[in-house]
């Protein structure tokens, strides 16, 4: 690193210019360093880069002539996103950027957090935003990015906009020089991850609790889809040595066009690293959708269950479940030998799926076991149990076979 930290600035400097100075002279007041980046294209920049258009946009794959002559704000946003996401992975990896912020609207948005998903978890990342107050998903993914509402247009210093870039400049900033403490965050303990939903909740307390005990760090991972997404992303850069994947009801989203889909890769990071994982069915019995008034017409003579204001439930339907017990079994069927157990819980896949409850369905339940049992490999070991998923038993089952899963590897 240099002698003096440096916080790595994205903007357009032909419409953010003035914004992204005032940015920048409150960091360097903080006795930090700036390098400012420059993602416009059209017309001059109101102030001097130092890292130009015509670079980012060499980076892209384009020429900067080659952009304005095509008059594409849809590519230029494309190429010059791409030139960022390459020009920060450099910066960084050349450690000349400690840290990094970024200002706009939708197109600068779209630039800055393409180039923040690039960096690791812990550098710090500021995203400063027209588009904060909306549904940041698409933006932040599965990276710890700070989105923060711009209020009112990024388009000339006014008094809020002033009050809001230099929160936003003094957090970079203050994180930036205090990052040895997130540097210095270790853990002793091997970790583990675990899927987990409202409706399993009392399963992966009480196998957390046994893994814990056992001297594991667990990492609970809400199966929102962003949750699903970012454990499937942890696996993949090495950081487990064990999944517990209990709440799979992101793949019944998937395959039904719920809201809560973690895309058609769920379910296979584990497999491929070889890492040991015990899997079940948790809440396979239901596909989310938002307010009951969201839910498509197509469903509406479906057992709908309304959780509460904003989220309802809707009961997979036996179709539904023979589907996702083939899909799981393909999908467990990538693992290595010795490496994946399966449990199935006979008496209920969630607090919802018992008897008395408004999503118990037996029948439904019976096609997806039947479905995973028929397709599982030989070598793959599957556990009947007569438990609901959510039983004590059951939970320190799977908690034990993972353990000696991980034991034996």
């Amino acid at each position: 690193m240099s002698e003096k930290k440096v916080v790595g600035i994205i903007g357009t400097l032909d419409t953010k210019g003035k914004e992204c100075e005032f940015v920048r002279d409150i960091i360097r007041n903080q006795g930090l360093e700036t390098l400012i980046i420059d993602s416009g294209v059209k017309n001059e920049p109101k102030i001097k880069a130092d890292i130009s258009r015509e670079e980012v946009a060499d980076a892209g794959g384009e020429s900067l002539k080659s952009l304005i002559e095509k008059d594409d704000r849809g590519h230029a946003v494309s190429v010059m996103g791409k030139g960022v996401n390459k020009t920060v992975s450099k910066l960084f990896n050349d450690k000349k950027i400690d840290g990094l912020i970024s200002l706009g609207g939708s197109a600068g948005t779209t630039i800055g957090t393409a180039a923040m998903r690039s960096l690791p978890y812990g550098v710090p990342k500021v995203m400063v935003s027209t588009l904060a107050s909306g549904d940041t998903s698409p933006f932040v993914g599965t990276k710890d990015i700070l989105m923060l509402n711009s209020v009112v247009d990024v388009a000339g210093l006014n008094k809020i906009l002033k009050t809001v870039l230099t929160n936003a400049a003094l957090s970079v900033a203050s994180m930036v020089k205090n990052n040895e403490l997130v540097k210095n965050i270790k853990s002793d303990k091997p970790l583990i991850a675990a899927s987990m939903f409202g409706v399993t909740t009392p399963c992966i307390e009480k196998a957390k609790e046994y893994l814990e005990d056992k001297g594991y760090e667990v990492l609970v991972f809400h199966a929102t889809g962003t949750g699903g997404r970012t454990m499937e992303e942890l696996v993949k850069e090495g950081h487990l040595v064990g999944v517990l994947d209990v709440t799979t009801t992101e793949l019944a989203d998937q395959l039904v066009g719920g809201v809560l889909s973690a895309g058609e890769n769920r379910l296979e990071a584990a497999a491929e690293k070889g890492i040991p994982q015990v899997i079940s069915t948790g809440a396979l019995d239901m596909v989310n959708f938002g307010p009951f008034d969201t839910v498509p017409d197509k469903f509406s003579n479906r057992n709908l269950y309304k959780h509460n204001e904003n989220v309802t439930l809707m009961r997979t339907n036996k179709e539904e479940n023979r589907k996702l017990g083939k899909i799981i079994a393909e999908k467990i069927n990538k693992s290595q030998p010795g490496k994946t157990e399966v449990f199935l819980p006979l008496g209920g896949v969630s607090m919802i799926d018992a008897k008395g409850q408004p999503f118990y369905g037996p029948d439904e339940d019976e096609l997806l076991f039947n479905e995973i049992e028929k397709n599982l490999k030989d070598g793959i070991k599957l556990h009947k149990l007569d438990n609901n998923l959510n039983d004590e038993e059951f939970a320190v089952k799977i908690a034990e076979s993972l353990h000696k899963l991980i034991q034996n590897n």
